[in-house]
């Protein structure tokens, strides 16, 4: 049990600061400024657990059911691939690690401490870094998510996706509403403050009012973290197929989208702010490592099918890679085992392409896009540039659903609703305007 120690000692003793560091960096970002150090010497680190007990009516994601799983092997993969990977980025400095899947609560806690204490010996992990994992309510029983908390996790994932059993049988899950609402009570006992909670909407032949009230019955109960997600029909999926032939009614959009404008002020008058699209939180429990997704951090993927994003130590032809690892968990550990990592694919993300995804990104958030954070990615580029003198985005700015000041560029509250929509806009005209640019003279001829 050594390599639970380091991690459940920092578990056990940094909560309040890590709460308080939660705080201090959503003022950071709405003020623009950074955390300390160079941009490429951090970044946050996703761990992908593949495997689940079983596959559910809606998901799409690289998951796999397994007669059984070999965790030692997995386990030293997981270790071996952290450290190769930091290595070659050369981050210096972990911020946050989110362990999600598949069902990573179905992971043993010593997998947990021995990735975090593999991470803090390759690189610096700070005591108040934000360690979250993805939990099913049938498999974390308060003592499992006792035992994760001394492994070094102060943040947990719910994914309990609806209160209502009949919904809950069509989704596949394992769990009853019941079980999701004891699970969540437990993981409140031991998490406070850090315990977030997933809710679908948009489901085939669901109401708005009795949506609504599974909203109302969760405020009831829940901590101060909620996402609330749109149900995407993705192909390949049995709710997909059950749809196509006609035995399930296609989702509503016009119910979902009244959902989603209802459920979102229903939140609002409970205390929470919609710091993101799809999430919602109040006391300042926003995620800081999906914060790090919105505002085009950097981030090591590491496991079967992870995703990541970062500049390899070094290099100088391009600012960060996008990295893909191997799907499928056998062929992956192969491939750790023969070359310390396995990703199949590398591609080179060129200047537009960031800023492409600066934009889409950091538009998801309410703080939006500050000058600050535009310009660290682009400096001679700006904002007013780009988008101050164009009629559409004046258009959007006397509509109400854009707001471009000293600040820099955001969604408004109602902007955030139809964020797609004015993606449609925003995009060409930063390609029209990288297009038209005049590159500034290179210092030294």
């Amino acid at each position: 049990m050594r390599a639970m120690a380091l991690p459940g000692a920092r578990a056990r003793g940094c909560r309040a600061a890590a709460k308080m560091a939660q705080r201090r960096r959503y003022a950071e970002y709405a003020r623009g400024s950074q955390s300390r150090g160079p941009p490429v010497s951090r970044a946050a680190l996703y761990v992908h657990w593949p495997y689940c007990e079983k596959r559910c009516s809606y998901c799409n994601f690289n998951k796999y059911i397994p007669r059984g799983v070999e965790e030692a092997a997995m386990r030293s993969c997981l270790v071996t691939e952290a450290r190769t990977l930091l290595r070659l980025s050369g981050v210096q400095r972990v911020e946050s690690v989110f362990f999600g899947g598949g069902t990573p609560s179905l992971a043993s806690p010593s997998t947990v401490a021995a990735v975090l204490e593999a991470v803090d010996q390759a690189a610096h992990l700070p005591a108040d870094s934000e360690v979250t994992l993805e939990a099913n309510p049938t498999s974390a029983p308060g003592s499992r998510l006792a035992a994760f908390g001394a492994a070094g996790v102060n943040r947990l994932s719910i994914g309990l996706q609806s209160l209502d059993d009949t919904e809950l049988q069509l989704l596949g899950r394992t769990h009853s509403a019941r079980d999701a609402l004891q699970t969540l009570a437990e993981a409140r006992r031991l998490f406070p403050g850090r315990v977030s909670v997933d809710l679908m909407l948009g489901l085939p032949a669901q109401k708005v009012g009795p949506w609504l009230g599974q909203l109302r019955t969760l405020l009831g109960c829940c901590d101060d973290h909620i996402s609330l997600y749109q149900l995407s029909l993705e192909r390949g999926t049995a709710l997909f197929t059950h749809v196509q032939r006609g035995t399930l009614p296609a989702p509503d959009p016009e119910l979902a989208a009244a959902m989603y404008q209802e459920g979102r002020a229903m939140l609002r008058e409970a205390g929470f702010r919609q710091y993101e699209v799809s999430n919602f939180a109040r006391n300042g429990a926003l995620s800081t490592h999906n914060w790090t997704y919105w505002q085009c951090g950097q981030y090591l993927g590491i496991g079967p099918g992870a995703h990541g994003r970062f500049a390899p130590h070094g290099a100088r032809s391009h600012t960060r890679e996008a990295r893909i690892q191997t799907l499928e968990p056998d062929n992956w550990m192969k491939e750790v085992m023969r070359f310390g990592h396995g990703t199949r694919r590398r591609v080179p993300l060129g200047r537009l392409e960031l800023l492409e995804e600066v934009l889409a990104m950091g538009l998801r958030t309410d703080v939006g896009i500050t000058h600050q954070h535009w310009g660290q990615f682009e400096p001679e580029l700006s904002l007013w540039d780009v988008f101050g003198v164009s009629q559409e985005v004046k258009v959007l700015l006397v509509q109400g659903l854009l707001l471009l000041d000293h600040r820099g560029l955001r969604c408004s509250w109602e902007g955030l609703a139809v964020l797609d929509c004015l993606l449609l806009t925003l995009l060409p005209l930063l390609q029209e305007a990288w297009a038209q640019r005049t590159p500034s003279p290179v210092q030294g001829g």
